[in-house]
């Protein structure tokens, strides 16, 4: 299994490229992040986080989904704030603001197009994956006070993650 990419790996800051097939080496990192979201105890997981920069999150909110291709195509007004925290970026949880409902448009593993509304923790966990498609992490959405109140911690995670790649490197 590969390993879960920490703040500081470049691959976390880039847009992730539109899957154009649904083969069987995407239905393997398909299964792969599930595994990997499980073995973790996480309840959602972007390719980018296993370092492989393709619009794909899996995520199980009760119900396991996978959304390729992803598009939020509405978000509601009305917005909550809760406490994230991400696998990327381990032990930080920090209050984040999202819409409280969305609808997004999806292909299934099988290359079925699906529009879904969710609401609440669903839409929560959905944006937070999304945005890792689009190389925003959840720290980008805190105040900049918060931010600079974690920095060391950051700093820490920034530090083991180029420790990781360069014990990855040949």
């Amino acid at each position: 299994m590969r390993k879960i990419r920490l703040l500081g790996d470049p691959v976390l800051r880039k847009r992730a490229k539109e899957v154009e097939l649904i083969d069987d080496n995407v239905k393997a990192l398909v299964k792969e992040l599930f595994d990997v979201m499980y073995a973790t105890d996480g309840i959602g997981l972007a390719a980018p986080q296993l370092g492989v920069s393709l619009r794909i999150f899996v995520m199980d909110d009760g119900t396991p989904r996978t959304f390729i291709n992803p598009v939020i195509v509405f978000k509601s007004e009305q917005t909550n704030t809760a406490e994230e925290g991400c696998l990327s970026i381990p032990e930080v949880f920090e209050d984040v603001e999202r819409s409280n409902g969305i609808v997004i448009r999806y292909l299934d593993l099988n290359g079925k197009e699906i529009e879904e509304r969710l609401t609440d923790y669903s839409a929560r966990v959905a944006q937070h994956e999304y945005d890792h498609l689009d190389g925003v992490l959840f720290i980008d959405l805190i105040p900049a006070a918060r931010r600079f109140a974690i920095r060391e911690k950051l700093s820490s995670i920034i530090k083991q993650s180029k420790k990781a790649c360069s014990t990855n490197k040949p």
